[in-house]
């Protein structure tokens, strides 16, 4: 679930619903996140706890389903860059004017995008343009 955190900064622009599914290409539904009162959490499609993320005064820090620490995201005057549990960067996530959020990679390629469109549904796009998800 590595991919939450640009659904978080787009939550957090849109007013959406504190209760988010996710689906994959094929809108099978893959999980579904909440919204806490110190972060998200989130769940597999059969409602199995995932992981969580609690807020930080930097930002956003990463658990497993076991309470351990697996990374960290703080914020830039963009978005987010995202961190592994040692603090070594691992990507970014930039969001533009029209409500785009790009991700890159550590060497600071793009490597997927996210937009939302007029009815509320975020859709996941990989490096090259083609959908693989969708959040709703």
């Amino acid at each position: 679930m590595k991919k939450f955190l640009v659904l978080l900064l787009m939550l957090f622009s849109a007013n959406i619903a504190f209760a988010v599914s996710s689906y994959d290409c094929y809108g099978q539904k893959t999980g579904f996140y909440k919204q806490t009162s110190s972060g998200y959490n989130f769940y597999d499609r059969y409602g199995s706890k995932t992981g969580s993320y609690k807020e930080t005064y930097s930002g956003y820090n990463k658990y497993d389903k076991y309470g351990q620490k697996t990374g960290s995201f703080k914020k830039t005057s963009s978005g987010y860059n995202s961190y592994d549990k040692y603090g070594q960067k691992t990507g970014s996530y930039k969001t533009n004017s029209n409500g785009v959020t790009t991700k890159y990679n550590k060497y600071g390629q793009k490597v997927g995008s996210f937009k939302k469109d007029s009815s509320g549904r975020i859709t996941e796009y990989d490096k090259y343009g083609r959908k693989v998800g969708s959040y709703k």
